[in-house]
């Protein structure tokens, strides 16, 4: 099977495609500055940026790993969340709380999704 990586980086590629699924890299928002809901909703629209340029779309999510540095802000990310996601095709998700790479990031979001 082939592999195609999707605006590979020094570090990472943004999306890689292999055995008819895609998978999204941790994605962070740009405005660290922004509440969580508000750093969630600039994420997403990366994610779905992402799938669209592997060909595919979020109501083809299998899962999702969410990062929060403060569970308390869960509800902010989950009404993003909730306001975003297909409501027919929810993907299995895990959401914890751990230190992320900056201490602005209020959010990471990884997703794979079928091709």
């Amino acid at each position: 099977m082939s592999i195609k990586r999707h605006n590979p980086g020094p570090v990472l590629s943004r999306a890689v495609e292999h055995g008819g699924r895609v998978y999204v890299a941790g994605t962070t928002a740009d405005n660290k500055g922004a509440s969580c809901k508000a750093q969630t909703e600039e994420v997403l629209r990366k994610i779905d940026a992402a799938l669209a340029a592997a060909g595919t779309d979020k109501s083809k999510l299998l899962w999702a790993q969410v990062w929060l540095p403060d569970i308390r802000e869960k509800d902010q990310m989950d009404a993003a969340w909730k306001a975003w996601v297909d409501p027919e095709n929810k993907p299995v998700r895990a959401c914890v709380e751990a230190r992320l790479a900056t201490p602005d990031t209020r959010v990471e979001i990884m997703v794979t999704a079928a091709k």
